[in-house]
């Protein structure tokens, strides 16, 4: 069920939000009683174009167009369903389309042809269909203005194209292209004469990133409950260990004069921290999950923990499952956990091969892919939620209020929100879809589990915490996982552990810290301090790494005093590029 999250605070009080707010969940309550009525899904996309939530505006059409297929093709798995819904809105109002249809130049004529007067073949039609075709027309306008907005634009003129041959000469899609092609050749620096290539169009943009205000999902990271349950879980894995709060310094947006400060931002989050004292080179965290990917077809790794499988002559405890022959595990002990945690949804239903062996270019957006793959069927296989998967629900996406990815509208505005979730119409919403019609799954009768934003929070929780593993033959990434305790123990550039994933995530104590002069080893008390980049790296490049992978310039001590020790040497006087004033998953 969703609900109001408790994350909703003043600053989103906003009347006219509110109202919107409102009505996305009438029309999400209408969806679960009626989850084949396009029309219903024509009518959200609007709501969240208006809420400035293109992304997922594009879902809701995308899902809309998938019906009106359904409804026009009799040998389509959902026709009779998608037609019922439809016959209902013709036979309320035989004379006119249903309100969301009424847009610009889509409804020109648009009672000729529900009523059977029209011209040519339509007349020919059942008014149910006629009614499809003329809704599918108005998800090729949602569908590109909003890819566009995302800045997908590849797939927004893709649609687009698609529409015009549905609806030529439409006037609005006509304007959309224009607005297409503009962009395009700002970004590719074309001349006015020459033309856009489809193909060479950039196809990835940025998203909100938040905690969605009818997530009801999210849980109170810091209470009571939430910390016993971690710690009775990481008790078997870190027995020296303990879950509990941490201060951390706020990531900075950019360049900053705060590097000599004593005293900047912090903000609270979850840590590991020692409850003994662990002495150098023990281990002090052993992980198994679940919660991975690999993105080679014919790769040899265990397909529940990741591990790299020894050559076939020496399998002797490898283990293939006997309903799909090609699925192998490295262990008895890993097909047991795998059957009793998702194989059983993905077993003989050819979800293997999607998003192997992809492009280079594409090698992180499979991963990324492949591990929401591994969870839908994991939560398909436990009967629960996807964000209530214990892998990822207590994990921390770097969300923000959604207040603060708002746009304002008024006519002193000052510049957009910058959205930080990555996306892409193919990976956010076209191939999870086919997964899951993959697994058998209804994507429209179990719309609560499977809705957009449910894909978005799940990705924005992997791409701050998943780890990687590259490929020995070429060097690209080719296994990913979430150790959901692993990246509990948050990262500092001078660490005090390091870590190995080789079916398991092991953590150990290091024995040399990279400040020289810190005591080896960790006391009791003290915070477990991991790394998810090489501290090897210069400041400036540790800086840049986690401001894409974490959302803000790292502000720990060592970084601090490595800035403030070169500017001093260079002489350089940056300012404060902005503090956004609230915490992100270090």
């Amino acid at each position: 069920m969703e609900g109001s999250s408790p994350s909703v605070t003043s600053e989103d009080r906003d009347p006219r939000r509110e109202t919107l707010l409102a009505r996305r969940q009438e029309l999400t309550d209408a969806l679960s009683a009626s989850p084949y009525d396009l029309i219903l899904y024509l009518d959200r996309a609007v709501v969240y174009s208006n809420l400035a939530y293109p992304d997922l505006a594009a879902g809701d059409a995308y899902r809309a167009l998938l019906l009106a297929d359904e409804a026009r093709d009799e040998g389509f798995e959902y026709h009779d369903q998608a037609r019922e819904a439809l016959e209902k809105y013709v036979s309320d109002s035989p004379e006119s389309p249903p309100d969301v249809l009424h847009h610009g130049s889509l409804a020109d004529g648009a009672s000729p042809m529900l009523d059977g007067q029209g011209e040519g073949p339509a007349e020919m039609l059942p008014p149910y269909q006629r009614l499809a075709s003329l809704a599918s027309a108005r998800c090729f306008q949602i569908l590109s203005l909003s890819l566009l907005l995302c800045g997908c634009l590849q797939s927004a003129l893709n649609f687009c194209e698609r529409g015009l041959g549905v609806a030529p000469g439409n006037k609005e899609l006509t304007e959309i292209r224009g607005y297409i092609e503009q962009v395009a050749r700002r970004r590719l620096r074309l001349r006015p004469h020459e033309p856009v290539d489809i193909n060479s169009l950039p196809d990835r943009g940025d998203v909100r990133r938040e905690i969605y205000p009818w997530n009801a999902h999210e849980p109170d990271r810091f209470s009571d409950e939430s910390l016993s349950f971690l710690n009775k879980h990481l008790s078997t894995m870190a027995p020296k260990c303990a879950v509990k709060v941490s201060v951390l310094p706020v990531l900075l947006d950019g360049a900053s004069n705060t590097d000599n400060y004593e005293i900047i931002p912090t903000c609270s989050q979850l840590g590991l921290f020692a409850e003994e004292d662990i002495v150098p080179g023990e281990a002090v965290l052993r992980e198994y999950s679940l919660l991975t990917a690999n993105n080679r077809l014919k790769e040899s790794s265990c397909d529940a923990c990741g591990s790299e499988l020894p050559p076939l002559t020496a399998q002797s405890e490898a283990v293939s499952c006997p309903e799909c022959y090609d699925t192998v595990f490295c262990s008895e002990y890993c097909f047991e956990q795998a059957q009793e945690q998702y194989h059983p949804a993905v077993c003989d239903k050819e979800v293997d091969s999607i998003a192997k062996d992809p492009e280079a270019r594409d090698a992180d957006e499979s991963l990324y892919l492949l591990l929401l793959a591994r969870l839908l069927a994991m939560a398909a296989h436990q009967e629960t939620h996807p964000l209530d998967v214990k892998e990822i629900k207590y994990i921390w996406g770097d969300f923000v209020p959604s207040g603060f990815n708002d746009i304002d509208l008024s006519v002193d505005a000052g510049p957009p929100p910058q959205w930080t979730l990555p996306f892409s119409f193919k990976y956010n919403i076209e191939i999870p879809l086919h997964v899951l019609e993959k697994m058998d799954i209804d994507i429209y009768a179990t719309l609560a589990q499977h809705d957009t934003w449910v894909f978005n929070t799940a990705y924005a929780k992997f791409r701050g915490t998943a780890s990687a593993r590259k490929s020995t033959h070429d060097g690209r990434p080719d296994v990913a996982a979430v150790h959901p305790f692993w990246c509990l123990a948050n990262h500092d550039c001078d660490p005090n552990v390091t870590w190995e994933w080789g079916g398991r995530m092991v953590l150990w104590a290091r024995e040399k810290r990279v400040v020289s002069g810190k005591e080896r080893g960790i006391k009791a008390g003290e915070e477990i301090l991991n790394h998810y980049c090489d501290v090897d790296l210069s400041v400036q490049q540790r800086r840049e790494w986690a401001s894409g992978s974490l959302g803000g310039w790292c502000m720990c001590q060592r970084c601090k005093t490595e800035a403030a020790q070169e500017k001093n040497i260079n002489g350089e006087h940056n300012v404060v590029d902005g503090v956004d004033g609230y915490g992100r998953r270090r």
